[in-house]
């Protein structure tokens, strides 16, 4: 028999500890413990996982339909490398929705436009040129991560400053665009950006020749500072608004997130850890290698599980001198925690580009 608030102690009523209950038998019985919620459950998982794995990391989630948000070194600036393709693509589509532009209407990319590293367009621009649609050059830029496509859309928007004012313009907080692919990939390997670099193997040889020293000094420059940086948080927050109707008009909104969910890149990162039925549309972004170390390895994006209730994500590494595998180990095991499920995981190891 159990006397609630109070028991009888020698001959006396005394109180007891609020939420527990005195039995005769002298046993003190306390309620049961509190299940732990979904975003208290995700936090601890994702402390963890960041504990484990060896480098500079920075996690943030947000449910769009219960408005929470967790975080590990959320507010900590990290290069996004062609994660920032999106505000790019942001870009574009709201001048389209003030009737500056047209995505059908097309322009047309010379050899002497061509960017670094990735770029499939490439083997399309002979010596006439080759012209393409805005909308075709968003596809390239977001689901293949072009490079040249991306930089034909920052012309066509008047360069790199007109992505930063659309940023700040829609009060996008702590992410910023930087001065464009050849500057700042040739300013982070020590070099300057010449036309030669777009062919062949010509950055890389060129970057290889240079002293150790020399290059370090020019990676960790970038490291410590760099111009494409945004916070985790900045970005689930942008990714959660595209996803509400807030950034831009319906129908782009919905465009814009369709060619999202059509991305091929970073096949052994995020996607790989969802399970049956969950989607996602997302932006993958790799920066350079100098020997075992790695920067910028990133994949953010919205995760829809099965009944609806959808994520915004953002996974970024600023460095780390971790392999491919464990890279992408770390990606798959940060979905599956999303998800719900056992975050210990391993990854195939699918091939990547640098820079992508």
């Amino acid at each position: 028999m159990a006397l609630g608030a109070a028991a009888l102690v020698g001959g006396m009523a005394t109180p007891l500890p609020e939420g527990q209950v005195f039995e005769l038998s002298g046993h003190v019985k306390r309620p049961p413990a509190r299940a732990p919620r979904e975003d208290e459950l995700l936090q601890q998982r994702l402390m963890a996982l960041s504990l484990q794995f060896p480098g500079d990391v920075g996690i943030a989630v947000r449910r769009l339909d219960e408005n929470w948000t967790v975080s590990v070194n959320g507010d900590r600036p990290m290069p996004q490398q062609s994660v920032s393709k999106l505000w790019v693509s942001m870009a574009i589509l709201a001048a389209a929705d003030r009737g500056e532009l047209s995505l059908d209407e097309t322009v047309t990319i010379h050899k002497a436009d061509l960017s670094i590293f990735h770029q499939p367009i490439r083997k399309y621009v002979g010596d006439a040129g080759y012209s393409a649609s805005l909308r075709s050059l968003m596809d390239g830029a977001l689901q293949q991560s072009d490079n040249a496509a991306n930089d034909a859309l920052v012309r066509r928007l008047g360069g790199p400053f007109a992505v930063q004012v659309a940023i700040v313009g829609r009060n996008l907080d702590g992410i910023r665009y930087g001065p464009g692919e050849r500057a700042m990939q040739t300013a982070a390997a020590g070099l300057s950006w010449k036309p030669e670099y777009s062919f062949d193997r010509t950055f890389w040889e060129e970057r290889e020749a240079l002293p150790a020293a020399k290059r370090k000094a020019a990676l960790d420059a970038y490291l410590a500072d760099p111009p494409d940086a945004a916070t985790p948080l900045g970005i689930v927050e942008a990714l959660s608004r595209l996803q509400r109707g807030d950034l831009l008009s319906a129908e782009s909104t919905a465009h814009m997130l369709g060619v999202m969910g059509g991305s091929i890149t970073g096949g052994g990162r995020l996607r790989a850890g969802l399970p049956a039925g969950w989607r996602l549309a997302h932006k993958t972004g790799t920066g350079q290698v100098m020997g075992s170390l790695a920067t910028g390895y990133n994949d953010v994006g919205l995760v829809t599980a099965p009944d609806g209730r959808v994520y915004a994500v953002a996974v970024m590494v600023g460095a780390t001198r971790q392999p491919l595998q464990a890279r992408q180990a770390f990606m798959v095991s940060v979905a599956r925690a999303v998800a719900g499920e056992n975050p210990a995981a391993a990854s195939d190891g699918a091939a990547e580009t640098e820079a992508d």
